[in-house]
């Protein structure tokens, strides 16, 4: 029963959260609102979804939020840094492959949408086989650092949340 009225009960909070957020202020019937849609969204949605998402470790998520948080305010600065004070000729753009051990779809949409959240970087393709993201890095001096970066600071991050 539980599980029709909340097919996936992680969207479900994530919709009431930002809902209330993006209102700004408490009010009752803001809160019913969001509920509505944190119960309707989903329900409406879940044929659309392969399965049933599976965490390892829910409690990861707020720690790699945290991460990619910081991550962008770093990079905004460093991009700013870049466009105004950097000569173009000095400029090193990259393009790096990550190869991927995480396999969950959820898991690669997460990480793919943190590196192009991140100032400087865009996921621009995922292989045919799903083990291979492709990365654009505006300024890229040493490629295999940003690589070694990715993987450190947000797959394994992602490998503690999936399966």
């Amino acid at each position: 029963m539980m599980r029709r009225i909340f097919p996936h009960p992680v969207l479900s909070l994530m919709i009431l959260v930002v809902w209330m957020m993006l209102v700004n202020r408490f009010a009752w019937g803001s809160l019913v609102f969001a509920a509505i849609l944190a119960v309707l969204v989903p329900v409406a949605t879940a044929p659309y979804w392969p399965g049933v998402t599976r965490y390892r470790n829910l409690l990861g998520l707020p720690g790699f939020a945290w991460v990619v948080f910081v991550d962008i305010i770093k990079a905004n600065i460093a991009v700013a840094k870049i466009v105004l004070f950097m000569p173009k000729s000095q400029l090193r753009p990259a393009w790096v492959v990550v190869p991927l051990e995480i396999r969950q779809p959820e898991a690669i949409a997460m990480l793919a949408s943190a590196i192009t959240l991140t100032p400087g970087t865009l996921s621009c393709d995922l292989s045919q086989g799903k083990d291979a993201l492709l990365v654009h890095c505006l300024h890229a001096p040493d490629p295999e650092a940003v690589l070694e970066e990715i993987k450190t600071r947000y797959e394994a991050r992602l490998k503690e949340i999936y399966p």
